[in-house]
């Protein structure tokens, strides 16, 4: 549905729902106009015969007063009926009366009209049509026995005929001023937003095709002129970014060719290395050879990036080079953690502490896992004498591989205990995974051993703990059982306490 249609459909409902609601309050007012005509018509005739039957000779009897009563009837065709109603305290009796139709006043109404002694209005169905009645009340000196009232009765169809010739003067004026608007909305439309709109959208996508040179012509003062001249701004900014990018983008591909070079090289070295030694030269060959420039052109990419004003093309370009040189750096240092650790920095911290600092890290992976963590710390256990960095990369290798064991949830537990039996504290990282065949526990602690299959370097985090825990002059222990689970545990030595 278009912008325009729209718009005339919401102007449409709007215009229409708020004339039915004027003209239903015209026609409520009209209404009650009219009824407050007959209401004054009924009391001047109900005042004019109170007056004529208080000074109506008795002499002339009932006869000449219905006489009287008919003459008022004949000379106004509107008129309905006209009694004389005569209440006491045990009977309602009908003096005088005359009339074009038949009808009989409610007791109801004649009673309270005589106990309030005040005159009463309402609406009333009689055999030809809808009516206007009133009871007044003839005033009498206080302590009479009977209390006499008058009732008049007008015909109303009048006023139905003048509500519903306004109700259909009302619907077409309505109709004939909806059918204007719209037909000047139509033809404004076009002249107004269409128009300019089409020539936007033309020039936008001009631009998105390549054609950065095309503008949108400012030759309108209103808000499409300043639409316009905000877009050629951008438009000039962008058509600007653009050509320092390329210019960018085509240094940084040629940096990136050089440094891929230089990396599929040193690779093939890697595969003629026989020891860990020969990994080592390589790792440092390449902090030295390509640390530098990744570096470089990973925060050069990651700045540009930052700004989202890139065409889909040139960002696309953008995140393959920043992946391309993060998979570069993550290779080396993975190979630099496997083969070389930074020279230990022992010191003394509590389990909590060491507990607390190391499981935010892995907070990310138990996240997205269906596994239950547990923790466990034994009340009085003594303080660790240890460097925080090499326990915490062991206890993020046994955490992952644990999880890796669990890949359809289950449940870890963390815990903590002082062993006196080997004087030590001891860490214990236990699952509900697959555990680990008895053939491969001899080989759990070999290089490039693993259970998991994988992207990245695998194998290398049992032996990195082992020479973590072996710096610690500690020891490892551990419990497995296929699809029962693993538990293992790092028994770091107690220091004794200085005196």
């Amino acid at each position: 549905m278009t912008l325009k249609t729209r718009m005339m459909i919401v102007t449409l409902v709007g215009l229409a729902i708020t004339m039915a609601f004027w003209g239903w309050m015209q026609l409520s007012v009209l209404d009650e106009i009219l009824k407050e005509q007959q209401y004054k018509r009924l009391n001047g005739i109900a005042e004019t015969l109170s007056t004529f039957y208080q000074r109506f000779p008795t002499r002339r009897g009932l006869s000449a007063l219905d006489t009287a009563l008919k003459d008022n009837i004949s000379t106004d065709l509107r008129l309905a009926r006209i009694d004389i109603i005569s209440r006491s305290r045990d009977d309602i009796d009908y003096i005088a009366g005359a009339g074009r139709v038949a009808y009989e006043w409610p007791e109801s109404l004649i009673n309270e009209t005589a106990e309030k002694r005040k005159k009463h209005h309402y609406t009333l169905q009689t055999e030809a049509g809808s009516a206007l009645g009133l009871l007044y009340p003839v005033p009498s000196e206080k302590g009479h026995a009977a209390q006499t009232m008058i009732g008049v009765i007008l015909f109303s169809q009048s006023n139905t005929e003048i509500l519903a010739r306004a109700r259909w003067m009302l619907f077409f004026s309505t109709l004939g001023l909806l059918a204007v608007i719209l037909l000047l909305m139509a033809t404004s439309y076009g002249f107004l937003i269409g128009r300019p709109l089409r020539r936007i959208i033309e020039t936008i996508d001009d631009f998105r095709t390549g054609k950065q040179a095309k503008r949108i012509p400012t030759d309108s003062p209103d808000e499409w002129g300043q639409l316009a001249d905000h877009f050629n701004v951008m438009a000039d900014e962008i058509e600007k970014f653009i050509g320092q990018n390329q210019e960018l983008t085509r240094g940084l591909e040629l940096r990136v060719k050089e440094a891929t070079l230089k990396v599929v090289q040193l690779q093939s070295q890697v595969n003629q290395l026989q020891q860990l030694n020969a990994l080592g030269y390589l790792t440092a060959t390449l902090a030295h050879d390509l640390g530098t420039p990744l570096h470089s052109v990973a925060g050069m990419t990651q700045l540009l990036l930052e700004r989202e004003d890139w065409p889909p093309d040139v960002a696309r370009k953008l995140e393959v080079i920043l992946q391309q040189t993060q998979r570069l750096n993550s290779v080396i240092q993975n190979v630099r953690r496997a083969t070389r650790l930074p020279e230990p920095h022992f010191e003394s911290l509590t389990v909590k502490t060491l507990f607390d600092d190391t499981l935010p890290l892995v907070e990310p992976m138990i996240a997205k896992s269906e596994v239950d963590l547990v923790v466990q710390i034994a009340p009085d256990i003594p303080p660790l004498h240890v460097d925080p960095y090499r326990v915490q990369t062991a206890l993020f290798n046994l955490i992952q591989n644990a999880l890796e064991a669990m890949p359809d949830g289950g449940k870890m537990t963390l815990s903590a205990r002082v062993a006196p039996e080997r004087q030590a504290i001891a860490l214990t990282v236990s699952d509900t995974g697959t555990g680990i065949p008895p053939e491969m526990m001899k080989k759990i602690y070999e290089p490039f051993f693993s259970t998991h299959q994988g992207e990245g370097i695998r194998g290398l985090g049992m032996a990195i703990i082992q020479d973590i825990v072996k710096t610690h002059a500690g020891s490892i222990d551990i419990e497995s059982a296929p699809e029962k689970g693993t538990s293992i545990t790092l028994y770091f030595p107690l220091v004794a306490k200085a005196d």
